[in-house]
């Protein structure tokens, strides 16, 4: 089976969905920061200058997710549904990020769900570099996605 965005001449294309019907589609993405234990007690304790970094990282992945098409140049624009990003404070030096992107549509969601967790990490990385550059953004990677021809679950 070859690669879906290349075409019999051996060129990237974007793949035609104009035959797909539309159906329920998901996807959930997660990541990780860790940072050193005054880092993450500032976030929380909300003394960082550039403000409420949970707040702006979780618009700043929404907006992420729904610019996805303009960042990743063979994905579709689509009309999605909804997005929703969870940010929960796994212990004194991590935070979890869970972006979950809904659609009705003919193609899934998984780039824009890895995307907006990917910014939401990186916000949170901007926002406090300027008290510590010792910070580690892993593990992002899709850990849902319904709809389409399988379903997978991490």
């Amino acid at each position: 089976m070859g690669l879906s965005h290349i075409n019999k001449e051996g060129r990237a294309h974007m793949v035609s969905v104009t035959n797909k019907k539309d159906t329920f589609r998901k996807a959930v993405a997660n990541g990780t920061v860790v940072m050193e234990i005054d880092t993450l007690k500032r976030i929380i304790e909300g003394g960082m200058k550039k403000g409420d970094v949970l707040a702006v990282a979780q618009v700043a992945g929404i907006m992420a997710a729904k610019k996805t098409s303009e960042l990743i140049p063979m994905c579709h624009p689509l009309l999605i549904n909804g997005v929703d990003i969870d940010i929960q404070i796994l212990n004194t030096e991590e935070i979890e990020i869970l972006c979950s992107v809904e659609i009705e549509g003919k193609t899934g969601v998984e780039m824009e769900a890895l995307t907006g967790a990917s910014v939401t990490a990186l916000t949170v990385y901007d926002m406090c570099k300027s008290i510590s550059q010792k910070m580690l953004i892993k593990e992002v990677k899709l850990v849902e996605k319904t709809g389409g021809k399988s379903d997978m679950k991490n």
